[in-house]
């Protein structure tokens, strides 16, 4: 038996899909939606299916930006054979993605034990909800926005995708929260700091989920759910990022701050209450 079903999978697929690039935690709603439908959020297999699903939000990226990604990888392809095409933005782009990966996937593999164990627990979802948006709306405040995607170096890079650090740490926190603050502490503008968020999960993201499908085959999640909540997340989440660029485009991220007190308030005072077990 399958400690996730084919209709919980459906469930969780769809809030995979909203939440994974929105900047109010993905794994945050996850756990929350599996607290409420009874699954062990702490449960190994439950931990490898969440990771796994994200790959259908990562290939939503992958179709959405696919001409920003082929003209990227092929600069860089051109750049290693060509001495004069490393110097094209597109080919320094590629290589600081790789570089700002390497954190995130060292402390990943080092933490592992306390992820899948202590900070699993809802009330660390829950006070990083409320810490998240305090970082969230003053980055927004301090933020000149000025800076556009062309304008980003090494350093940002670096910076923007150390800050994953933070929701592989703390869930509730949120990688794209973590992400977007960064940028926009750096000066990036909103659709910059939201693009560049969206660039630097692809490979965290894909390797997340690549490493944990062994995981969640093998200690009590079937093949059915996985597949079903993988592609139910890649439909909502392509809508998601749509939607989402265009909201950025005119819009604070003040909606988002309060969304994510109510929530992480509301979460409190269910585990308070005994409704949801931690």
């Amino acid at each position: 038996m399958s400690v996730i079903s084919v209709g919980q999978a459906v469930v969780l697929g769809a809030v995979e899909g909203v939440t994974e690039f929105l900047p109010v935690s993905s794994t945050g709603h996850l756990k929350i939606v599996e607290g409420l439908m009874g699954i062990p959020v702490d449960d190994g297999a439950v931990v490898g299916f969440s990771a796994v699903i994200q790959v259908g939000a990562i290939a939503a990226v992958l179709v959405y930006f696919f001409k920003d990604i082929v003209r990227i990888v092929s600069a860089w392809g051109r750049g290693l054979r060509d001495r004069e095409e490393r110097y094209h933005h597109d080919y320094k782009f590629a290589w600081w993605v790789i570089c700002a990966t390497v954190p995130i996937v060292v402390v990943g593999l080092a933490a592992k034990p306390l992820i899948e164990g202590p900070l699993a627990s809802l009330w660390v979802v829950a006070g990083s909800l409320i810490v998240g948006s305090g970082v969230m709306w003053a980055a927004d405040q301090m933020g000149r926005h000025k800076r556009g995607e062309d304008d980003t170096s090494f350093k940002d890079a670096m910076l923007v995708g150390s800050s994953q650090i933070l929701a592989l740490l703390f869930p509730g926190f949120s990688r794209s929260g973590a992400t977007m603050s960064t940028a926009l502490i750096l000066d990036l503008d909103r659709v910059a700091a939201t693009r560049l968020s969206f660039f630097l999960g692809i490979p965290a993201l894909t390797g997340a989920g690549l490493y944990e499908l062994k995981d969640a085959l093998g200690t009590g999640v079937g093949v059915a759910p996985l597949a079903v909540g993988t592609a139910v997340s890649f439909v909502v989440a392509y809508a998601s990022i749509a939607w989402l660029l265009k909201f950025v485009a005119k819009h604070s991220f003040n909606a988002f701050v309060i969304y994510r007190i109510v929530v992480g308030v509301l979460l409190f005072g269910l585990l308070g209450a005994g409704v949801l077990s931690s």
